[in-house]
């Protein structure tokens, strides 16, 4: 609360590697979900699609099956965007690979190209051994309680020797917690994100006893939020949008430790420009295909 304003964010979303950015040098371009906007999310298929279009990193949602496997899905259940329904955690890897990832994928003519050639739901182990070596990863880690899907991600990660190349994220700090008592490496929990840009917005003030050094800090670079201004009589409410990364703010987050930057929902060559323009060192794209004419 900031002078008799509240604050709250009104939206969620679902990082190593690079050195940091300086201004007007190109961000890397993170393929959200391998590449939403351009093949069915979180499917080998989208993961090749992202690495044609010369993205730079991949961002991959995670859960965990009911036999431990981690995979790569994304809702709650089964039914958004498959032909199988329920949650991922109450079926075993096996049966969810059976299941067609594209089902529910609509391309930009309105038409469904996937139910004819299903693609499936693909393992972590698939994902990362389709992925080259210095291609950083970074995983979304989509379930509650977070003990079975951090526990298969760390497996996964050892098992095939790509702990280092990998950041986990989550919109839950309790994730992000159990993430970091494996030993992964973890993003700043989004939530003291939120607050570290809402502080330097609203009070100029800066919280530099936060994030390790090169740890990735990532929100996005334009934020709904719901402003309440609280009165005698009561109290009013405006929803509006937010760019709380400016200058200010990467200055900030730069003097605890040289931070990695990303911005989330970057849409547009303009929003792009603002990246690199302030210096943060990544951006993520749903549409590697459309990112890819920005440089």
């Amino acid at each position: 609360m900031v002078a008799g304003l509240s604050i709250v964010s009104t939206v969620g979303v679902g990082g190593c590697g690079g050195e940091s950015s300086a201004p007007d040098k190109a961000p890397m371009i993170v393929a959200h979900r391998g590449g939403t906007g351009d093949m069915p999310e979180n499917t080998l298929a989208a993961i090749d699609s992202a690495l044609r279009n010369h993205a730079d990193a991949i961002w991959l949602s995670v859960q965990a099956s009911a036999d431990g496997e981690a995979v790569l899905y994304r809702p709650q259940d089964l039914s958004a965007q498959t032909d199988g329904n329920g949650p991922v955690a109450a079926k075993p890897a096996a049966e969810l690979a059976r299941l067609n990832a594209g089902y529910a994928f609509v391309d930009g003519n309105g038409n469904h190209p996937y139910r004819d050639r299903p693609t499936p739901i693909p393992t972590l182990r698939e994902a990362l051994a389709a992925i080259p070596a210095p291609v950083p990863i970074f995983l979304d880690l989509k379930q509650l309680p977070p003990d079975p899907v951090v526990s298969a991600t760390a497996r996964t990660l050892r098992e095939t020797g790509n702990l280092d190349r990998a950041t986990i994220y989550s919109t839950s700090g309790d994730v992000i917690a159990a993430a970091a008592a494996q030993g992964l490496h973890v993003a700043e929990s989004r939530d003291k994100t939120r607050q570290r840009l809402l502080d330097v917005a609203l009070r100029h003030a800066c919280d530099r006893a936060a994030a390790r050094p090169q740890t990735w800090i990532a929100l996005e670079l334009h934020l709904k939020v719901a402003v309440t201004e609280k009165v005698t009589l009561g109290s009013a409410t405006t929803d509006t949008e937010a760019q709380l990364w400016d200058p200010e703010s990467v200055r900030c987050l730069r003097s605890d430790g040289n931070a990695k930057l990303m911005a989330i929902g970057v849409a547009t060559k303009a929003d792009y420009d603002t990246a690199r323009q302030l210096g943060i060192d990544a951006v993520l794209v749903d549409s590697p295909a459309t990112a890819q004419t920005w440089r």
